[in-house]
């Protein structure tokens, strides 16, 4: 028999909120925190506008043990401890009843390119050969990474296992404790993994989510080369707009979401509460393109199968789905006709809404507050809307909440994630009950 598995304990940093009833009142009321692009110059560059968590929401020397050490933090870092933080209140655990050997931490994350923007001036020169030159000018470099985030030590704390290994040694954690990279399935994969470390009785606690930094100039300039990041700079609020006839591509954003999960039992006898049970977990690889997805959307439909036989569902048990969504041409509409394919005629009943279209694509971190989302609809009987649907794409027809947050009553959610690669990760959790 499966061990059964709990959340007791969520903390969010957003666009639209830090902390969890900020985010889920802006979710709700349909707010979108894409602005203008303010942590760096963006004004060369053909997408200026980005979801980036605000800074009079949130300062990392409210979560710190030490200001220092926290302001030579990159974003992503600084963005994880403060939504653990949030998380462990809210769960209530006494870390010092907790056994460290039965405790763990999975992470998504990905490098931290606030630090490594470092880089910038090999990678300007090595393209350009300014003046001629054959060689790279390694002294000019070194002078300027005197100055550059990158410099005193500070790289160590862009390498991805850093932040994991921080938050284990902030909470005396002894257990597992791994990073999980699965481009913008990571999230979700993450937490998945944790679920099922769980489950097959390797851990009784574990703190687990991702974390995002907007990140540099490089950053921006690839996904702008990629065509995939929306260029609606004349409207940013609009820009990201999943399922619109009119979508031009994605908002990149920031934040963290992370969840506590549990063994049941563990949960019970400390009087935990509980927000849900995550019931199933599917993954799937499309061994298609790195960019694209297969026409077919055969790896997006064998994860939410996989995830329904996971939990022992049929696909008319589940109330709601909170979509990958990204507002990207091909990925609303290969979603579309995965949803289809897994849920029959049933498809156009199952309420389908996009977080993205609020918050942007927070990559490694967006599947974690996507089943933040998840369990909130399902706590409190209200699903969020998938904001800025203003044009039909015939392409696109199921019921995607448009523009206002509904009530309903919501018992199981499904919440995918479809990162580049071909990476597929769907979870589902539902309404606890003993």
């Amino acid at each position: 028999m499966k061990k059964r598995v709990v959340v007791s304990g969520i903390g969010a940093v957003t666009p639209i909120g830090v902390g969890i009833n900020k985010f889920w009142e802006a979710c709700v009321n349909g707010i979108s925190g894409v602005r203008e692009i303010t942590s760096f110059d963006a004004s060369a560059y053909p997408t200026r506008i980005a979801a980036e968590v605000k800074l009079q929401d949130f300062d990392p020397k409210d979560y710190a043990e030490d200001d220092e050490m926290m302001e030579r933090m990159g974003k992503s870092v600084q963005f994880a401890t403060a939504a653990a933080q949030i998380a462990m209140a809210d769960c209530g655990a006494n870390t010092g009843k907790l056994d460290p050997a039965r405790t763990g931490v999975v992470l998504g994350v990905t490098e931290d390119s606030d630090y490594l923007h470092g880089l910038t001036p090999i990678v300007l020169q090595a393209a350009t050969r300014e003046n001629g030159q054959k060689e790279l000018d390694l002294k000019k470099y070194v002078e300027y990474s005197r100055s550059a985030p990158m410099a005193r030590g500070r790289f160590f704390t862009s390498i991805p296992d850093f932040i994991t290994t921080k938050i284990a040694t902030r909470y005396h954690i002894q257990g597992p404790c791994c990073s999980v990279n699965t481009a913008c399935a990571t999230g979700s994969q993450a937490i998945g993994e944790a679920y099922r470390m769980i489950e097959r009785r390797d851990a009784d606690f574990i703190i687990c989510g991702g974390t995002q930094a907007l990140g540099g100039p490089i950053t921006l300039l690839l996904f702008s080369l990629l065509n995939v990041i929306s260029r609606n700079n004349a409207e940013p609020q609009k820009a990201s707009r999943p399922f619109d006839a009119h979508r031009d591509g994605f908002v990149l954003g920031e934040g963290a979401g992370i969840l506590i999960l549990e063994g049941l039992e563990h949960a019970l006898r400390r009087n935990a509460k509980i927000y849900g049970e995550v019931a199933g977990f599917g993954t799937s690889c499309d061994a298609y393109r790195v960019t694209d997805e297969p026409p077919d959307g055969r790896g997006a439909i064998a994860s939410m199968r996989n995830a329904l036989a996971d939990a022992g569902i049929s696909p008319i048990e589940v109330n709601y789905i909170n979509a990958h969504g990204t507002s990207t041409p091909l990925n609303d509409r290969v979603e579309t006709l995965a949803i289809k394919a897994v849920f029959g005629e049933y498809a156009h009943k199952i309420p389908v809404s996009s977080t993205k279209s609020m918050i942007g694509h927070l990559i490694a971190g967006a599947g974690a507050v996507e089943l933040i989302t998840c369990l909130l609809a399902i706590v409190h009987g209200i699903i969020p809307p998938t904001i800025n649907y203003e044009y039909r794409d015939p392409h696109c027809d199921l019921d995607y909440v448009p523009n206002a947050s509904r009530k309903a009553s919501v018992d199981i959610a499904l919440s995918n994630s479809f990162g580049f690669g071909g990476q597929n990760t769907s979870l589902i959790v539902r309404k606890f009950a003993e």
